[in-house]
């Protein structure tokens, strides 16, 4: 008895299911850094000093960083030995659940201390799910891609951040021109959580139309499956592992400084409106955006390691403009939160790809999370808290002396991998 032949997933499907996925996670994941801002200094961490209450919330931010390689490692090892498929629906549904909960938490003065450690339990709950879906998504796209074209398959989960972060940004800057600050941080925060449970549905629908990736298929007929992909990563692929870790550091420092911490900058220190401050952030969200899909394309076709190099030593020089921009006009800060994400969409673009080439098929679910997720704890689970204390501390130079100092590690580690490597 011949075996039923496996339909195959058209480019259309496998894109726009990579793509849509990434944009309800980061959508999920960036609603909550725009309240740890906004609203939960407030809510969950009252304080006679706003600075604390507000390091405080970042505390809880940096909690879902900290959970990501767990996730990376459970999620990868069943993404590794099952498939991709059924692993991307069981990670969407675990950020998802844990975001729509978050938007119905009774607040400090309702239930005291048990408020902020349910909300610490959700945002691990965030971070545990977003940890297997971003290296799934990018293994859809990328081990469906054609010869020649996977920086540019690769490039598709990567678009979810940019829309995630203007759909977050644009669903509060939304709500602050119906309603009050005031009915904002009542009842108003909590409608983008819990409306994200239709984004949940749609993504659904999206995951379980498709077929498993033909990459795996392949590997399993031909290798089987690993026992434990994670003993395998440990004692076989070391080396990428690491320098993919800190060939990421820049991203995330890079993203943070321009997403979270440049928020808080402009409401607490400068001043700025909410609303004007959340357009600023759509603004970078767009530069974002535009440039992913020009590094994809220069990835494929000149090299992503060369690609790679050239953006982060961009990103070395840009720190240096850091502190003049965000001391300057609301307009140089207009100018720095354009530049600033500008130069992650370049970042941003081939990374996915870069980090999933080193690792062989069996492993690669595990190992290009796991590298991806590395890199979140060391370049961003602190750099919002960490961007804010040196700014406080020592003044705005050492946040750029900050962001200069992960890009020349960044760069020694894209040097130090072979071409092969990313």
């Amino acid at each position: 008895m011949t075996e039923k032949p496996v339909a195959l997933n058209s480019p259309f499907r496998i894109l726009v299911a990579s793509l849509i996925g990434t944009t309800i996670e980061f959508f999920d994941f960036y609603v909550y850094a725009t309240a740890a801002v906004l609203v939960f200094p407030t809510l969950f961490f009252p304080s006679s000093d706003p600075t604390s209450a507000l390091l405080q919330s970042f505390a809880t931010f940096s909690i879902a960083f900290f959970a990501r390689p767990i996730g990376a490692a459970v999620f990868g090892h069943f993404g590794d030995r099952v498939g991709r498929k059924a692993t991307l629906v069981a990670a969407l549904l675990t950020m998802g659940l844990s975001t729509v909960i978050i938007g119905l938490l009774p607040g400090f003065r309702q239930i005291g201390v048990v408020a902020p450690l349910l909300l610490s339990l959700c945002r691990f709950g965030q971070g545990f799910g977003l940890g297997g879906e971003w290296g799934g998504a990018i293994l859809l796209a990328t081990e469906n891609a054609p010869p020649g074209k996977r920086s540019w398959y690769g490039m598709f989960p990567q678009l979810g951040a940019p829309v995630g972060l203007f759909l977050s940004s644009g669903v509060f800057w939304l709500l602050l021109h119906f309603i009050s600050q005031d009915a904002l941080i009542s009842w108003g925060w909590r409608v983008p959580f819990i409306s994200s449970i239709v984004l949940i549905g749609v993504g659904l629908w999206m995951r379980l139309s498709l077929t498993e990736t033909r990459e795996f298929r392949e590997s399993a007929a031909q290798e089987g499956h690993t026992g434990v992909p994670i003993g395998e990563l440990f004692a076989r692929h070391k080396r990428a592992l690491f320098l993919g870790t800190f060939a990421a550091l820049a991203t995330f420092v890079l993203f943070y400084i321009g997403t979270a911490y440049l928020l808080s900058y402009n409401v607490k220190v400068r001043g700025i409106p909410f609303l004007d401050a959340l357009a600023i952030q759509i603004l970078g969200s767009f530069a974002f955006l535009l440039f992913i899909p020009l590094t994809a394309w220069l990835a494929d076709k000149y090299g992503r390691r060369k690609v790679l190099i050239w953006t982060t030593v961009l990103i070395a020089l840009f720190s240096f403009a850091l502190a003049p921009l965000l001391g300057g006009s609301v307009t140089s800060i207009c100018v720095f939160a354009a530049l600033a994400m500008a130069l992650m969409g370049m970042t941003y673009g081939p990374i996915g790809t870069a980090l999933a080439a080193p690792f062989p098929t069996r492993v690669r679910y595990t190992g290009t999370s796991l590298a991806f997720n590395f890199a979140g704890i060391v370049g961003a689970s602190l750099a919002p808290y960490a961007a804010t204390w040196l700014q406080k501390t020592y003044g705005l130079p050492y946040v750029g002396y900050y962001l200069g100092v992960s890009a020349l590690i960044t760069l020694a580690c894209i040097v130090a991998s072979k071409d092969h490597d990313i």
